[in-house]
């Protein structure tokens, strides 16, 4: 799925493993990203699909991953295997990963076992920029529905696009989720005023009116 010139949507339930959260490659001045990594069940099939917009997916240089639950993770150190690429998530959820933690991921709720892998890059301020050549990526810090949740941030198309997985929630106490820090970080995205937001699960909202709209409706005051 085209969403921009730069950016595709090549992983999910209808285009991969029906349990796949969305996955997005973005693509731009010969750099290549992936957001998320889905569960890892039909890998073939997510680098068939990254080959109709990157013929070779050996040129993707990082995997961003939003947060540390499986369906966003658990295809990560397969696809690092395959693309030689780095990983890169905020250092709270990355805890999570690196020990291989079943519950806190939810690779229980998957009927799955998560090996424990390495986080190349871990994210620890607030605000950082991700550079890749030419491509710069805002990673923002909102905890909530995880400890670590990231949601990553650019500019393509003259427009503002805004990869936030699962702003949806839930929020559950094994996930280690934050009711107050939920509802800060809802109200910091809204501030982010953005054209296209790619959710993990609801698709793709296009225009300021339905980003908006969509975020506000899960905030509880």
């Amino acid at each position: 799925m085209k969403i921009t010139s730069e950016i595709f949507q090549v992983g999910g339930e209808e285009l991969t493993s029906s349990q796949d959260a969305a996955i997005y490659l973005i693509v731009s001045d010969g750099q290549s990203v992936l957001v998320d990594a889905g569960c890892g069940f039909d890998q073939k099939q997510l680098i068939k699909n990254i080959q109709q917009y990157q013929p070779n997916p050996h040129k993707i240089n990082l995997l961003l991953l939003t947060h540390c639950h499986f369906d966003h993770s658990g295809g990560a150190d397969q696809l690092r295997n395959y693309l030689g690429c780095k990983i890169v998530a905020h250092s709270l959820d990355a805890f999570y990963l690196e020990e291989g933690n079943n519950t806190v991921t939810a690779a229980s709720w998957y009927n799955a076992t998560l090996q424990p892998f390495m986080i190349d890059r871990k994210l620890k301020k607030p605000e950082e920029t991700v550079k890749l050549g030419t491509l710069g990526i805002k990673a923002l810090h909102v905890p909530g529905h995880s400890p670590g949740s990231v949601v990553y941030l650019m500019e393509s198309d003259e427009k503002r696009v805004l990869f936030g997985q699962d702003l949806h929630g839930p929020l559950h106490p094994v996930l280690k989720s934050n009711r107050e820090d939920y509802n800060r970080s809802l109200k910091i995205l809204l501030d982010l005023d953005v054209d296209i937001l790619c959710e993990g699960h609801f698709g793709i909202f296009d225009g300021k009116k339905q980003v908006r709209d969509f975020i506000t409706s899960y905030l509880q005051y």
